[in-house]
């Protein structure tokens, strides 16, 4: 028998009182209980959209570190031309993006390949109308956990990673605009569509395909690009002796080489760290700490392996194969940095390193000239992140598979061709006098190193 049935038997008067009562403080407790799950709602919303932006900084500070690699990669007489196009395609990839590239990749995907064809990309109405005083918080709640531009912008500095992948390759002979107008294409159609098949819920990601953070979507799509163009406009003056033999073409700058690799290294926190998507719940902070961690290892293992392996492959121990190593785990756990088990991060980055310095001994033996070793360190890498992803990340192998293909065999001859209308125009390579003199002189009249003197070099006498 319930309380109010007792005292309804015994005192009939007091069965009002009491549940007059009951009805107010019902009456007061539904309007707080709608109060807090606002708060809550709300509160999500502020940390899903702070974690995006703060993210998405770490990410874009990347580019600095890509920009640091390079320089320090080339020989000085070429340093401000990869400061000039490293903030250029930072600068263009932004624009792309915004102004086709996130819809291509994001809204509307037709048939399961490609998006929508508007230009511009904005806040949602409902935002709109919140700043203006015409709207509410829990209209912007209603139809999203963040907010519209943090998502867009977290989006696009992955863009301008891939990017930053062709420039390292090309270094030292692609000419300026010719790269520029690639790097407008890449961002604003090439990546996008790849985007759309992947993470924009198109065909690959019906089939599911996974890809956590981009080992195929970001640095496969850059990686098959900067091949493409290596192809296309071949290797730099002197690489390769007149006997076929590579001649060694140490970093001008070891230390700025370092400094970028740890750049990229803390920007590979937000890359992966950030791609959890989410950062309102307990289960989401816990994932996001797994998914750190397992950068972490996998970049150290990358690089522990690359310095046991370069004497072996290379014939000596090698700085520059250790800070690919670094690099090349960092790619091979992207496609599923979110394993539980730990020591899986661990095997899987070794075994980039492993690739990593295999890949910088095949490109010197079938006379591919990659200035930093992109290829080797995000398509290599790239495609055993994406199988691996397969053996403790819960993908299926024959599904990552058809992924790579499917990217390799779009980007690949897409970029091929776009080389090729390059050279055929424009030029894709500088004229024989400015890559000897040097790209800073020939090309932008300003030295990185003006009390340096400009030696002779190999080529000079072939």
């Amino acid at each position: 028998m319930t309380v109010l049935r007792i005292l309804s038997h015994r005192r009939p008067p007091l069965i009002l009182a009491v549940s007059g009562v009951l009805a107010l403080v019902l009456f007061v407790a539904q309007p707080a209980v709608a109060r807090a799950a606002d708060v809550a709602s709300e509160t999500a919303f502020v940390l899903n959209t702070f974690a995006f932006l703060v993210w998405g900084a770490l990410v874009m500070w990347m580019a600095a570190g890509f920009t640091m690699l390079e320089a320090g990669s080339v020989r000085t007489k070429n340093a401000s031309m990869i400061c000039m196009k490293n903030i250029g395609l930072y600068s263009i990839a932004g624009l792309a993006y915004f102004f086709v590239g996130y819809n291509l990749m994001y809204v509307d995907i037709v048939g399961g390949f490609i998006g929508s064809f508007n230009l511009l990309y904005g806040p949602s109405a409902e935002e709109v109308a919140l700043l203006a005083g015409d709207g509410d918080a829990a209209a912007v709640i209603e139809e999203s956990s963040y907010s519209v531009m943090s998502d867009w912008f977290f989006q696009m500095v992955f863009v301008a990673t891939a990017a930053s992948i062709v420039s390292g390759a090309l270094a030292e002979r692609v000419k300026m605009w010719s790269f520029f107008i690639f790097t407008l294409l890449l961002t604003g159609f090439i990546y996008p569509i790849v985007g759309a098949w992947t993470w924009g819920g198109g065909w690959l990601d019906e089939m599911g395909f996974q890809d956590f953070a981009g080992s195929t979507i970001v640095h496969s799509t850059g990686g098959w690009a900067a091949l493409a163009g290596i192809l296309v406009v071949g290797s730099r003056l002197g690489k390769f002796g007149r006997d076929g033999k590579a001649r060694p073409t140490p970093p001008s700058n070891t230390i700025a080489v370092t400094l970028g690799v740890f750049i990229l290294w803390l920007g590979w926190f937000g890359f992966n760290g950030g791609s959890q998507l989410a950062l309102a719940s307990a289960v989401d902070a816990v994932a996001m700490s797994i998914v750190i961690v397992n950068t972490n290892l996998a970049a150290a293992a990358g690089v522990i392996t690359a310095i046991l392996v370069s004497r072996w492959i290379l014939g000596r121990i090698d700085l520059f194969a250790a800070l690919n190593g670094a690099i090349a785990g960092l790619v091979s756990i992207t496609a599923g940095p979110d394993i539980v088990d730990h020591y899986w991060a661990i095997i899987i980055g070794a075994i980039g390193g492993l690739i990593v310095v295999a890949g910088l001994k095949l490109l010197e033996t079938i006379k591919l000239d990659d200035v930093v070793g992109a290829v080797p360190a995000h398509l290599f890498a790239g495609i055993w992140g994406t199988l691996a992803a397969s053996i403790a990340a819960g993908a299926q192998f024959h599904v990552q598979l058809i992924g790579v293909l499917a990217v390799g065999a779009f980007v690949f001859p897409v970029s091929w061709l776009l080389w090729q209308a390059f050279r055929m125009t424009l030029g894709a390579r500088v004229p024989y006098n400015i890559e000897r003199l040097g790209q800073d002189v020939g090309e932008l009249g300003i030295e990185a190193y003006p009390e340096f003197v400009l030696m002779p070099e190999p080529h000079d006498e072939d």
